[in-house]
């Protein structure tokens, strides 16, 4: 998921270079959700892997 939050952001700023300013703009929009959702399921394997812990061998 963070490889299409790269993609989305590569394509606003080529965007925004060629002055495409609404498809800029939806692509960082687009880059912006992604990468919150990435961040959301990022803590919460976090929380259930400190929660966990390590099983004993």
């Amino acid at each position: 998921m963070l490889g299409w939050v790269l993609i989305f952001l590569l394509v606003a700023v080529v965007a925004a270079v060629f002055g495409f300013t609404g498809v800029a703009a939806a692509a960082a929009g687009v880059a912006k959700i992604l990468f919150f959702i990435f961040l959301v399921l990022f803590v919460i394997s976090l929380v259930f892997y400190l929660v966990r812990g390590r099983r004993p061998v």
